[in-house]
């Protein structure tokens, strides 16, 4: 069984999809595919599902839309119902997703994730962009796209969304490392654009277009990301961005050869 959360939810198995269109059933599988081969208490599904105020019949319910998911995993899965319990279990006081890890694609994102920053730790911007890229293309649009979110569930999404943005910003990173400062113009306007407050694709985008041959273009960036810190939150740009904006009013040699160490961590 293959279990997609980067994007809307997905288990399939040869193809054909064992999930039901229902909201909550989705929302209980959804919560147990977050944390798979991980015990998923009762009372943690009841709050995602409904919130400090459950029903009285919550519990009952609970069994009867995992029961409604055991028997859409049964019709599909090679051994029947039996297979299906194997895969959505019970346990003590909470129930548990029984699938191998590389069958679940926001794991396969981490891992991915992780060697691409191994291989950024040593230096070896290819395979770092290599692994960065494939991670990321993983995502078929924001986690969990068509799942009703509880409080649970919102915390894992949010989780996700940070991670694929910080990956984002090391695959970034590396093709500035590799000399592809022209090709990443246009993503980063649009990731600035979106993202207003944050420093660390503000500097990205000031180091290509300085890059590019478009100084004023940088500074003009440092500028609007100054203007919307002050006016929204009454701060300043950190020490970091004011280094590089310093290094691009003076035209620094740094900014011309390898990766800039200003850009090395995300700005504090």
């Amino acid at each position: 069984m293959d279990v997609r959360l980067l994007g809307a939810l997905e288990a399939t198995e040869g193809g054909s999809s064992l999930l039901p269109t229902a909201g909550k059933p989705r929302q209980v599988f959804g919560l147990l595919a977050v944390h798979p081969g991980q015990l998923v208490p009762v009372t943690a599904l009841i709050e995602e599902l409904w919130g400090d105020d459950p029903p009285r019949s919550a519990q009952s319910t609970l069994q009867t839309y995992v029961l409604h998911l055991r028997k859409l995993l049964g019709a599909a899965l090679p051994g029947g119902p039996e297979a299906a319990k194997r895969v959505l279990a019970t346990r003590y006081n909470g129930y548990l997703l029984d699938v191998p890890a590389e069958t679940v694609d926001a794991l396969t994102f981490e891992r991915r994730s992780s060697r691409g920053r191994l291989a950024m730790e040593v230096g070896d911007w290819p395979q770092a962009a290599r692994e960065l890229s494939g991670a990321l293309e993983l995502w078929r649009g924001r986690a969990l796209a068509d799942v009703p979110i509880g409080s649970r569930l919102s915390v894992e999404v949010t989780r996700l969304e940070q991670s694929r943005l910080s990956v984002l910003e090391d695959r970034i990173e590396s093709d500035l490392a590799l000399g592809r400062h022209q090709a990443l113009l246009g993503e980063l306007a649009a990731l600035t654009a979106r993202h207003p407050l944050h420093e660390r694709l503000c500097a990205q985008y000031m180091l290509a277009l300085y890059r590019s041959g478009q100084q004023w273009r940088a500074l003009e960036a440092f500028a609007v990301l100054r203007r919307v810190l002050v006016d929204e939150l009454g701060v300043e740009p950190s020490p970091r961005l004011r280094e590089l904006q310093r290094a691009v009013l003076d035209s620094s040699r740094e900014l011309e050869g390898g990766l800039a160490p200003l850009l090395a961590a995300p700005a504090a």
